[in-house]
């Protein structure tokens, strides 16, 4: 039968219009008002089973895309001995008849949900590598702990074991629990509503389906990784519950600064001095690189700060291997003059060109 005829409301019906309509119908046909009814027993039963399905927004859709509820109802017994279902004793804001069957299918519900399969958790791990390590990269050694799937029950956490009767229900089938006035039955979940248990408990992992293990990985670090760069192993995460995925490991690489060289993206970057003469007439220097020594030529006139860019003798990119630039950078560096034929020769350098220098200067504001 249509549920929504079952309760009296239309099919646009709000959820507060269908929660009012359940409880006045509850109200009304309920077994405990109705001693020996079996008419009213049964369409409270019906009453129920229209109100668990429509009050769901999820399953009011499904129903009214397919017509059926799709889910049974939770059967429950009542001792209400003088319970008034009209008048509430805690003021408007207690729960009705009508919020406490709610609650129950609320609780139901999660419990479903809760059964299905779940996501291991993801890992975190942090290495700490040289500056050049980095750069050329390689392998290194991680210890990981992590949670497994249980090996003695292979992650279903139990076992199967000889039939005996169900110790949680003694094998009745059903377990009860009160709420107020009201006492609830529903199926065992430890038998599945049997009475009888088939399987037992997971000594090695205590039915949690998971167990703590310590794992050695080896993480390949490509050639030319940045400081605090992530690296993904899939699957090596938590593993999950109910046949779900395992999670993932992250790792992050730390790199140590260099004494030397500074990195800037792709490229290398490293500071140099050169000496009075050899900026003003120019020369050829020696400078530090990943592959040895290179020569600079500078040219006459260089000024501190200036630079000079050596096409690929930077850092091999992680994506595709190509090579970033050497960016060098002179600073000139006064010598310690002592002898008084140095000093001579300065002053009369600075008699011949000290004019110029200071005009440059007023140009150059």
């Amino acid at each position: 039968m249509d549920l929504y005829v079952i309760l009296g409301v239309a099919r646009g019906a709000t959820s507060g219009d269908i929660k009012r309509a359940y409880k006045r119908l509850a109200r009304k046909f309920h077994p405990d008002i109705n001693p020996g009814d079996r008419t009213a027993a049964a369409q409270f039963h019906r009453i129920a089973e229209a109100y668990e399905t429509l009050s769901d927004p999820d399953r009011r859709r499904a129903y009214d895309t397919t017509g059926s509820a799709g889910s049974d109802v939770i059967e429950a017994t009542f001792g209400f001995e003088g319970f008034d279902f009209s008048v509430s004793t805690q003021g408007a804001e207690a729960p009705t008849f009508g919020d406490l069957f709610a609650d129950v299918f609320r609780r139901r519900a999660a419990d479903i949900v809760d059964a299905g399969a779940e996501r291991g958790a993801d890992l975190h791990q942090t290495i700490t590598v040289g500056f050049e390590e980095a750069l050329r990269g390689g392998e290194y050694a991680v210890a990981v702990t992590r949670q497994e799937l249980c090996r003695t029950c292979e992650g279903r956490g139990w076992l199967n074991v000889m039939e005996t009767r169900c110790g949680h229900c003694h094998g009745s089938g059903a377990v009860k629990s009160a709420r107020g006035h009201m006492v609830f039955s529903k199926p065992c979940p430890q038998c599945g509503g049997t009475g009888r248990q088939r399987r037992s408990r997971c000594p090695g992992c205590g039915g949690q389906q998971l167990q703590i293990r310590t794992e050695t990985l080896t993480i390949r670090v490509p050639p030319g990784l940045a400081d605090d760069a992530r690296i993904r192993v899939p699957g090596k995460g938590h593993a999950g519950r109910q046949g779900g995925d395992a999670g993932d490991l992250y790792v992050t690489v730390r790199v140590l600064p260099h004494p030397v060289f500074r990195r800037e993206g792709d490229d290398l970057h490293v500071a140099v001095p050169i000496a009075v003469h050899e900026a003003a007439l120019g020369a050829k220097i020696d400078v530090p690189s990943l592959d040895g020594p290179a020569r600079v030529r500078v040219p006459p006139g260089t000024q501190t700060g200036q630079r000079f860019r050596l096409r690929e003798r930077g850092v091999p990119s992680p994506r595709d291997g190509r090579r970033g630039d050497l960016v060098v950078e002179v600073r000139l560096v006064l010598p310690r003059v002592l002898d008084e034929r140095s000093k001579e020769l300065l002053r009369e350098f600075g008699r011949i060109n000290g004019d110029d220098i200071r005009k440059d200067l007023a140009r150059d504001r």
